[in-house]
Protein backbone atom coordinates (compact mmCIF):
# COMPACT_ATOMS: atom_id res chain seq x y z
CA UNK A 1 0.00 0.00 0.00
CA UNK A 2 1.24 3.48 -0.85
CA UNK A 3 1.37 5.76 2.16
CA UNK A 4 -0.78 8.84 1.82
CA UNK A 5 -2.72 7.31 -1.08
CA UNK A 6 -5.93 8.90 0.21
CA UNK A 7 -4.38 12.37 0.39
CA UNK A 8 -5.75 14.68 -2.30
CA UNK A 9 -3.05 16.47 -4.28
CA UNK A 10 -3.34 19.19 -6.89
CA UNK A 11 -1.58 19.06 -10.25
CA UNK A 12 0.85 21.71 -9.03
CA UNK A 13 1.63 19.68 -5.90
CA UNK A 14 2.41 16.63 -8.03
CA UNK A 15 4.57 18.78 -10.30
CA UNK A 16 6.54 20.05 -7.31
CA UNK A 17 7.00 16.50 -5.98
CA UNK A 18 8.14 14.96 -9.29
CA UNK A 19 9.88 17.74 -11.20
CA UNK A 20 7.50 17.44 -14.15
CA UNK A 21 5.65 20.49 -15.38
CA UNK A 22 1.88 20.77 -15.00
CA UNK A 23 1.48 20.27 -18.75
CA UNK A 24 3.77 17.23 -18.76
CA UNK A 25 1.67 15.62 -16.03
CA UNK A 26 -1.48 16.21 -18.07
CA UNK A 27 0.20 14.75 -21.15
CA UNK A 28 1.43 11.66 -19.26
CA UNK A 29 -2.06 11.14 -17.88
CA UNK A 30 -3.45 11.38 -21.42
CA UNK A 31 -0.84 8.83 -22.62
CA UNK A 32 -1.91 6.35 -19.92
CA UNK A 33 1.40 6.52 -18.04
CA UNK A 34 -0.56 7.25 -14.85
CA UNK A 35 -4.14 6.45 -13.99
CA UNK A 36 -6.68 9.09 -14.95
CA UNK A 37 -7.12 11.46 -12.01
CA UNK A 38 -10.66 11.92 -10.72
CA UNK A 39 -12.10 15.41 -10.96
CA UNK A 40 -13.67 17.67 -8.39
CA UNK A 41 -16.99 19.32 -9.09
CA UNK A 42 -15.07 22.37 -10.37
CA UNK A 43 -13.14 20.23 -12.88
CA UNK A 44 -9.79 20.29 -11.05
CA UNK A 45 -7.84 17.04 -11.06
CA UNK A 46 -7.29 15.18 -7.78
CA UNK A 47 -4.05 13.18 -7.58
CA UNK A 48 -2.70 10.85 -4.89
CA UNK A 49 0.64 9.57 -3.68
CA UNK A 50 0.18 6.65 -6.06
CA UNK A 51 0.40 9.02 -9.01
CA UNK A 52 3.66 10.44 -7.66
CA UNK A 53 5.02 6.91 -7.22
CA UNK A 54 4.12 6.01 -10.80
CA UNK A 55 5.67 9.19 -12.21
CA UNK A 56 8.95 8.42 -10.45
CA UNK A 57 8.80 4.91 -11.90
CA UNK A 58 8.18 6.37 -15.36
CA UNK A 59 11.26 8.57 -15.01
CA UNK A 60 13.43 5.53 -14.18
CA UNK A 61 11.86 3.59 -17.03
CA UNK A 62 12.44 6.44 -19.48
CA UNK A 63 16.12 6.53 -18.47
CA UNK A 64 16.34 2.79 -19.07
CA UNK A 65 14.59 2.48 -22.43
CA UNK A 66 13.66 5.98 -23.63
CA UNK A 67 10.44 7.95 -23.14
CA UNK A 68 8.54 6.52 -26.12
CA UNK A 69 9.10 2.92 -25.06
CA UNK A 70 8.46 3.81 -21.41
CA UNK A 71 5.09 5.34 -22.26
CA UNK A 72 4.15 2.30 -24.32
CA UNK A 73 5.03 -0.18 -21.58
CA UNK A 74 3.32 1.73 -18.76
CA UNK A 75 0.20 2.04 -20.87
CA UNK A 76 0.22 -1.64 -21.84
CA UNK A 77 0.69 -3.06 -18.34
CA UNK A 78 -2.46 -1.19 -17.24
CA UNK A 79 -4.69 -2.73 -19.91
CA UNK A 80 -3.24 -6.22 -20.48
CA UNK A 81 -4.52 -9.22 -18.50
CA UNK A 82 -2.39 -9.90 -15.38
CA UNK A 83 -0.96 -13.04 -16.99
CA UNK A 84 0.29 -11.06 -20.01
CA UNK A 85 1.21 -7.71 -18.43
CA UNK A 86 4.66 -8.80 -17.11
CA UNK A 87 5.81 -9.78 -20.62
CA UNK A 88 6.57 -6.25 -21.96
CA UNK A 89 8.66 -5.57 -18.85
CA UNK A 90 10.54 -8.86 -19.16
CA UNK A 91 11.33 -8.08 -22.81
CA UNK A 92 12.95 -4.80 -21.77
CA UNK A 93 15.40 -6.76 -19.60
CA UNK A 94 16.08 -9.13 -22.50
CA UNK A 95 16.77 -6.23 -24.87
CA UNK A 96 19.16 -4.52 -22.45
CA UNK A 97 21.00 -7.79 -21.93
CA UNK A 98 21.23 -8.20 -25.70
CA UNK A 99 22.63 -4.67 -26.04
CA UNK A 100 25.28 -5.46 -23.46
CA UNK A 101 26.23 -8.72 -25.16
CA UNK A 102 26.61 -6.94 -28.51
CA UNK A 103 28.73 -4.20 -26.94
CA UNK A 104 30.99 -6.76 -25.29
CA UNK A 105 31.31 -8.71 -28.55
CA UNK A 106 32.15 -5.49 -30.40
CA UNK A 107 34.77 -4.64 -27.80
CA UNK A 108 36.35 -8.07 -28.16
CA UNK A 109 36.31 -7.62 -31.94
CA UNK A 110 38.09 -4.28 -31.71
CA UNK A 111 40.69 -5.80 -29.42
CA UNK A 112 41.20 -8.47 -32.08
CA UNK A 113 41.58 -5.77 -34.71
CA UNK A 114 44.16 -3.97 -32.63
CA UNK A 115 46.08 -7.16 -31.89
CA UNK A 116 46.11 -8.24 -35.54
CA UNK A 117 47.06 -4.80 -36.76
CA UNK A 118 50.18 -4.90 -34.60
CA UNK A 119 51.43 -7.93 -36.55
CA UNK A 120 53.34 -6.56 -39.51
CA UNK A 121 53.56 -9.37 -42.03
CA UNK A 122 54.46 -8.79 -45.67
CA UNK A 123 52.35 -11.04 -47.89
CA UNK A 124 54.30 -13.42 -50.12
CA UNK A 125 53.05 -14.76 -53.43
CA UNK A 126 52.65 -18.23 -51.96
CA UNK A 127 50.68 -16.95 -48.95
CA UNK A 128 47.37 -16.61 -50.76
CA UNK A 129 44.04 -18.40 -50.68
CA UNK A 130 41.32 -18.99 -53.21
CA UNK A 131 37.80 -17.82 -52.46
CA UNK A 132 36.77 -21.42 -51.72
CA UNK A 133 39.69 -21.94 -49.32
CA UNK A 134 39.08 -18.67 -47.50
CA UNK A 135 35.33 -19.25 -47.22
CA UNK A 136 36.02 -22.67 -45.72
CA UNK A 137 38.58 -21.27 -43.28
CA UNK A 138 36.19 -18.56 -42.08
CA UNK A 139 33.06 -20.72 -42.06
CA UNK A 140 31.17 -18.40 -44.42
CA UNK A 141 29.73 -18.75 -47.90
CA UNK A 142 31.74 -17.71 -50.93
CA UNK A 143 28.83 -15.39 -51.76
CA UNK A 144 29.52 -13.53 -48.49
CA UNK A 145 33.11 -12.89 -49.58
CA UNK A 146 31.88 -11.60 -52.94
CA UNK A 147 29.40 -9.32 -51.15
CA UNK A 148 32.13 -7.98 -48.84
CA UNK A 149 34.23 -7.30 -51.92
CA UNK A 150 31.31 -5.41 -53.49
CA UNK A 151 31.01 -3.34 -50.31
CA UNK A 152 34.79 -2.70 -50.48
CA UNK A 153 35.43 -4.35 -47.14
CA UNK A 154 37.82 -6.95 -48.58
CA UNK A 155 40.03 -6.47 -51.62
CA UNK A 156 41.25 -9.67 -53.30
CA UNK A 157 43.66 -9.78 -56.19
CA UNK A 158 42.59 -10.84 -59.66
CA UNK A 159 44.83 -13.37 -61.42
CA UNK A 160 44.58 -14.54 -65.01
CA UNK A 161 43.41 -18.11 -65.65
CA UNK A 162 42.53 -20.13 -68.72
CA UNK A 163 38.88 -19.38 -67.99
CA UNK A 164 39.50 -15.65 -67.62
CA UNK A 165 40.37 -14.53 -64.09
CA UNK A 166 40.03 -15.70 -60.50
CA UNK A 167 40.20 -14.16 -57.05
CA UNK A 168 43.27 -14.71 -54.88
CA UNK A 169 43.46 -13.42 -51.32
CA UNK A 170 46.91 -12.33 -50.06
CA UNK A 171 47.62 -12.08 -46.33
CA UNK A 172 46.36 -8.49 -46.12
CA UNK A 173 43.02 -9.46 -47.67
CA UNK A 174 42.83 -12.58 -45.51
CA UNK A 175 43.29 -10.43 -42.42
CA UNK A 176 40.57 -8.04 -43.58
CA UNK A 177 38.23 -10.95 -44.24
CA UNK A 178 38.88 -12.39 -40.77
CA UNK A 179 38.08 -9.03 -39.18
CA UNK A 180 34.91 -8.64 -41.23
CA UNK A 181 33.77 -12.15 -40.31
CA UNK A 182 34.44 -11.50 -36.62
CA UNK A 183 32.57 -8.19 -36.60
CA UNK A 184 29.61 -9.56 -38.54
CA UNK A 185 29.36 -12.46 -36.10
CA UNK A 186 29.38 -9.89 -33.27
CA UNK A 187 26.34 -8.16 -34.74
CA UNK A 188 28.04 -5.32 -36.61
CA UNK A 189 26.12 -3.93 -39.56
CA UNK A 190 27.95 -3.30 -42.81
CA UNK A 191 28.37 0.47 -42.15
CA UNK A 192 29.78 -0.37 -38.69
CA UNK A 193 32.21 -2.85 -40.21
CA UNK A 194 33.32 -0.23 -42.70
CA UNK A 195 33.99 2.23 -39.88
CA UNK A 196 35.91 -0.41 -37.93
CA UNK A 197 38.11 -1.15 -40.92
CA UNK A 198 38.75 2.57 -41.29
CA UNK A 199 39.82 2.53 -37.64
CA UNK A 200 42.18 -0.32 -38.50
CA UNK A 201 43.96 1.90 -40.99
CA UNK A 202 44.28 4.62 -38.36
CA UNK A 203 45.15 2.88 -35.11
CA UNK A 204 44.67 5.89 -32.89
CA UNK A 205 40.93 5.69 -33.58
CA UNK A 206 40.70 2.13 -32.28
CA UNK A 207 41.47 3.34 -28.76
CA UNK A 208 38.78 6.00 -29.17
CA UNK A 209 36.30 3.31 -30.23
CA UNK A 210 37.26 1.14 -27.25
CA UNK A 211 36.70 4.03 -24.85
CA UNK A 212 33.33 4.70 -26.47
CA UNK A 213 32.36 1.04 -26.03
CA UNK A 214 33.46 1.07 -22.38
CA UNK A 215 31.29 4.14 -21.87
CA UNK A 216 28.38 2.40 -23.58
CA UNK A 217 28.74 -0.68 -21.38
CA UNK A 218 28.72 1.53 -18.27
CA UNK A 219 25.64 3.33 -19.62
CA UNK A 220 23.83 0.01 -20.16
CA UNK A 221 24.62 -0.95 -16.54
CA UNK A 222 23.15 2.35 -15.29
CA UNK A 223 20.07 1.88 -17.47
CA UNK A 224 19.63 -1.65 -16.13
CA UNK A 225 19.67 -0.33 -12.56
CA UNK A 226 17.03 2.24 -13.53
CA UNK A 227 14.92 -0.55 -15.01
CA UNK A 228 15.26 -2.56 -11.80
CA UNK A 229 14.17 0.46 -9.72
CA UNK A 230 11.12 0.92 -11.91
CA UNK A 231 10.37 -2.80 -11.79
CA UNK A 232 9.04 -2.86 -8.23
CA UNK A 233 6.45 -0.21 -9.04
CA UNK A 234 5.54 -1.85 -12.36
CA UNK A 235 4.89 -5.09 -10.50
CA UNK A 236 2.65 -3.21 -8.08
CA UNK A 237 0.70 -1.71 -10.98
CA UNK A 238 0.25 -5.13 -12.57
CA UNK A 239 -0.68 -6.98 -9.38
CA UNK A 240 -1.45 -4.58 -6.51
CA UNK A 241 -1.32 -6.09 -3.05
Amino acid sequence: MVRGDAVELSTRAVAAATGYSVQQIRDLEAHGVIDAAPRKHNGYRVFSARHIRDLHAYRDLAVAVGPVEARRVMREIRVLPPADAPVPVALLHVELARERDHALEARRALLLIRAESEIDVEPAESDTMTITELAGALGVRASALRFWEKERLVTPQRVATNAGSARRYPLAAIREARIVATLRAAGYRIPDVRRALTDLRDLQDIDVSLRALDSRIDDIAARTLSLLRAGAVLAEIIAPR
